[in-house]
């Protein structure tokens, strides 16, 4: 299991949270924190802790400026930054802190099982050990990175693009567009815009599901990349 430590000024948001990540397997929360201090105090306290959540905006100090007396002290914890701070500044600072990633709030499960699948899959391979190739190394630095569709036609979020591909990605099989809206939380016609959008760049597939009467469903399904 990967120990998390769940940490938001709101204990509303941070049980919402910590929801989140027991939703995905092979993930546990630890314990949750509410301020610098206490991520601090929690860390101390909690010796085994992978992956910390952290929030910037929290009573006492900054999300950032925790990260870096977390160093300071000797914590290695891998973080994350889950935050509604969107200033590039704050970004950069904590890309220097040793972030791996960063989530903006609002965002949909999806949103937070996506970095949190990439980085278990991230541990998976530096826990392998030995020596790495180019290939390898490139690898490992774009584990975390994002993975949406690029360049979008003008009027389509990538994160909108990114909530359609998690929903079929984890599908044990075909969904249709009224159940990718109910999965990631937008309208059906919204679905269907972004799901014809990959369907006509080949990342999506196409079928057909014949009922008793009327017109047939369409269902579609992930295409991985050869």
């Amino acid at each position: 299991m990967i120990e998390v430590l769940v940490v938001d000024d709101d204990t509303r948001v941070a049980r919402v949270n910590a929801a989140y990540v027991e939703k995905v397997r092979g993930f546990h929360v630890a314990g949750e924190a509410h301020s610098a201090a206490e991520v601090l105090r929690r860390l101390d306290e909690l010796p085994h802790v992978d992956l910390v959540l952290m929030d910037h905006y929290l009573p006492d100090d900054t999300g950032v400026a925790a990260v870096r007396e977390m160093r300071r002290r000797g914590h290695q914890t891998d973080v994350i930054m889950v935050t509604a701070a969107r200033d590039i500044a704050t970004v950069r600072a904590a890309m220097r802190q040793g972030a791996l990633q960063y989530l903006v709030k609002p965002f949909a499960f999806a949103g937070l099982r996506a970095k949190l699948e990439a980085y278990a899959e991230l541990r998976r391979t530096l826990d392998g050990g030995g020596e790495a190739e180019q290939a390898e190394v490139d690898r490992i630095f774009g584990a975390l990175s994002a993975t949406t569709e690029p360049d979008l036609p003008k009027g389509h979020s990538p994160t909108t693009a990114e909530l359609v591909r998690q929903s079929l990605m984890s599908a044990e099989g075909p969904l249709s567009a009224q159940e990718i809206a109910e999965r990631t939380g937008v309208s059906r016609q919204t679905a269907q815009r972004y799901l014809k959008l990959l369907e006509r760049t080949g990342r999506v597939t196409l079928t057909l599901k014949y009922g008793d009467a009327g017109r047939p469903e369409h269902r579609y399904a992930w295409a991985p990349r050869p």
